[in-house]
């Protein structure tokens, strides 16, 4: 299965990156991943952030590879547990769909984006950074991988 993870501009802290890489670590016998980073854009005196985000959200467009099953994350989205989000991810492998997951900037994603979703998934109805939630995003592939495979994921 081929997954590719949208998000914008770089993480801050080190500890992310650390995460990250992890998980993407751990992955790579389940899956080809591939993680796009996209410039994030800045509001300014001439810059609004809703400008912002709708030429965010142009960039995100173009890069959404075409036939792909695209996955926005998303405050208002489904919620669903890690066997549900499993159960998903084995109906995609099954149909041998690619798998693009969105994360936006710190002010959301367009209305464009959203429309172009295929899924909108919350992962709570609580507010993480878009740097946080990058990690959770993979933890979550690669717990509902785990559980596909029949795989211990409580200890490493």
């Amino acid at each position: 299965m081929k997954i590719k993870i949208i998000q914008l501009g770089k993480n801050k802290d080190a500890y992310l990156d650390d995460g990250v890489a992890d998980f993407v670590k751990r992955l790579r016998k389940f899956c080809d991943l591939e993680i796009a980073t996209l410039k994030d854009l800045k509001p300014s005196k001439t810059f609004s952030t809703e400008r912002c985000v709708q030429d965010e959200g142009q960039i995100i467009l173009k890069a959404i590879p075409v036939g792909s099953f695209v996955i926005a994350l998303d405050e208002k989205g489904k919620e669903m547990n890690s066997v549900d989000f499993a159960g998903f991810l084995g109906e995609k492998l099954d149909e041998g769909r690619m798998l693009t997951f969105i994360i936006g900037a710190a002010f959301g994603l367009s209305d464009a984006v959203k429309r172009r979703a295929d899924l909108k998934l919350s992962f709570s109805k609580m507010t993480f950074t878009h740097q946080m939630i990058r990690i959770f995003l993979l933890e979550q592939i690669w717990r509902g991988f785990c559980i596909i495979k029949g795989k211990e994921y409580h200890h490493k």
